[in-house]
């Protein structure tokens, strides 16, 4: 008699069981919110119409379903599910489960490997992975919440093919509460605002979501919202200051500034503040951006930015966090130039590209009489004392032509500077000519 997952997974039928694995699906298509994988379309689907799995690779976020996607797998194309957390297991671990699927293998039985977590493995142990997988002893298939590009090795990346599952959407979500509802034989007791609030709260985490609807059904009386926040809590949102999704954000703050979109630069700025994450580095990459993305078209955006962090040294948290906010709608709202940022990268690969070529000897200092009779100094005018304060004299190397690095647009406070660089290039112009 054909086993169900739950009876496969060598659980017995009247064990206590969350919410959330009652409700664990059976079949593909009762997998929610990953349509793009397992519709008619779908790279899953296709995978199993051809009756070809290959080694796979699960991205996404915590409780999208990639275990319950990799136990339904295995159930389709008959295969021994096997599963092991990177996080519990070692090189000695994996021998074994090696031993085991090519003793499986003999008697005709072949094995899917679960690996959850399997970022964690370090480099060797991924390479263990290799010839196992190569010789078709197992059919891989790794979960990971870390962008496996930056997490796996090129040569597991190269092996397996790599499937994103997403964060579950709001119709996902109110699905798996509809399984819910239907399993536990009542209405959830919230009313339709708390109902709406804890699915914002399960933050498209599908596990996180049953298990805060299981505590709802236990208490048994309905909720609203401020009823809802006492029985749960509120649970930080999903954020790892040293994972993906902290450069993710940073990335799309530090973008919506540069987009002159002071709503979206709020916002994320507001979601990296409560994901715990340091008001000071937010802070350094204001200033950041105001050196980079602002520069001369608005001087005021850097001082700006450094009082805000000054004042945040002084006030600490919360207080001190208005500063920031006050500066990066400043950054956001300014003026965009990254003219002296493009100025000075050009400058330094000329640098790097004409080596230790000698300043002209007109701009030279002659401390000694040996240097004034190689010509040290010799020629050079003194700028104040020229007519427009400006002698038009050359400053580069002899040996290098004249390079234009900064080329300010026309806006903002640079706007102005323009002005007087193309008056003085005009000047020099009419210098040199004479």
């Amino acid at each position: 008699m054909t086993q169900t997952l739950f009876e496969s997974a060598e659980m017995q039928a009247d064990a206590p069981r969350p919410l959330a694995d009652r409700l664990r699906p059976q079949i593909l298509q009762d997998v929610a919110g990953q349509d793009h994988l397992i519709g008619p379309e779908g790279s899953l689907s296709k995978m199993l119409e051809g009756g070809h799995l290959p080694s796979l690779v699960f991205w996404g976020p915590p409780g999208c379903g990639k275990t319950t996607l990799a136990r339904i797998l295995a159930h389709e194309v008959d295969l021994h599910f096997e599963q092991i957390s990177a996080i519990f297991s070692g090189v000695a671990d994996l021998k074994k489960v090696f031993k085991a699927a090519r003793l499986r293998r003999q008697s005709g039985q072949g094995t899917l490997l679960f690996v959850d977590e399997i970022h964690r493995f370090n480099k060797s142990q991924q390479d263990a992975f290799l010839p196992v997988v190569e010789d078709g002893t197992i059919t891989l298939v790794g979960a990971t919440t870390e962008n496996p590009s930056f997490e796996l090795n090129g040569a597991l990346l190269s092996r397996c093919q790599v499937l994103i599952l997403k964060r579950l959407d709001e119709d996902a979500l109110e699905d798996l509460l509809t399984r819910a509802e239907k399993e536990m034989g009542q209405k959830l007791p919230l009313t339709s605002e708390a109902r709406s609030l804890m699915k914002t709260m399960a933050d498209g985490d599908g596990r996180y979501l049953l298990t805060m609807a299981e505590q709802v059904f236990a208490q048994g009386k309905e909720l609203n919202q401020d009823g809802l926040m006492t029985l749960l809590q509120k649970r930080a949102p999903l954020y790892d200051k040293s994972d993906e999704g902290h450069y993710n954000l940073i990335s799309a703050l530090h973008k919506s500034v540069r987009g002159s979109d002071v709503d979206a630069a709020l916002y994320w700025f507001a979601r990296m503040l409560e994901g715990g994450e340091d008001p000071r580095f937010l802070a350094r990459r204001i200033v950041r951006m105001a050196a980079e993305d602002i520069g001369l078209a608005d001087p005021q955006a850097l001082t700006q930015s450094i009082a805000a962090w000054e004042t945040y040294e002084r006030l600490g948290s919360p207080e001190g966090e208005l500063a920031l906010a006050q500066a990066l709608i400043y950054v956001t709202t300014a003026p965009k130039s990254n003219a002296a940022y493009t100025a000075y990268s050009a400058a330094r690969q000329a640098a790097k590209e004409t080596g230790s070529l000698m300043p002209p000897s007109h701009i030279l200092n002659a401390p000694t009489q040996l240097m004034k009779e190689i010509g040290y100094g010799k020629g050079y005018e003194y700028d104040h004392d020229t007519e427009d304060a400006f002698s038009g004299q050359n400053y580069f190397p002899d040996d290098m032509d004249r390079a234009q690095f900064y080329d300010p647009p026309d806006r903002g406070f640079e706007r102005e500077i323009k002005k007087r660089l193309s008056y003085w290039m005009k000047l020099r112009a009419q210098k040199n000519d004479a």
